[in-house]
């Protein structure tokens, strides 16, 4: 029986960099609006909980990037958060969340690419963020 042997093709890099080139800061404001279904997403799914925080410091640099507030990052950045963001939370993606073990690995690999592009942008952010924060209790 071959039912369950059909190949199931995980995003690659260069799937996640085309979808990347592709956002639009209607995106942003897509993601920003859905920011508590996609965090919810994240911190109810065992394989995605490690993100949980990471989300949360995503979505405060895309909120204060469409604020004005924060605008030292690059497009590339904002872009694959965003892809990353909304690829969790969309309802077509190539593996089904509702599937056990396996719903969440597309997530999981799409969310790690766009974590590893990003790292650079994600570390300044935070020191800024620590700067304004410590600039404001002075």
């Amino acid at each position: 029986m071959r039912l369950f042997r059909k190949k199931i093709n995980l995003p690659d890099k260069d799937y996640t960099l085309e979808t990347v080139e592709q956002t639009t800061v209607a995106d942003v404001d897509d993601a920003i609006e859905k920011e508590e279904s996609i965090t919810s997403t994240i911190a109810n799914s065992g394989f995605l909980k490690k993100y949980a925080q990471l989300g949360k410091i995503m979505f405060m640099m895309i909120k204060d990037y469409r604020k004005g507030i924060y605008t030292n990052i690059p497009w590339f950045t904002i872009a694959a958060i965003t892809t990353g963001l909304l690829y969790v939370f969309s309802p077509i993606d190539l593996i089904p969340d509702f599937i056990p073990g396996l719903g969440f690995i597309d997530d999981l690999t799409v969310l790690s690419f766009v974590t590893g592009w990003i790292e650079t942008d994600l570390h300044r952010y935070l020191d800024w963020k620590l700067k304004e924060k410590a600039y404001l209790e002075d």
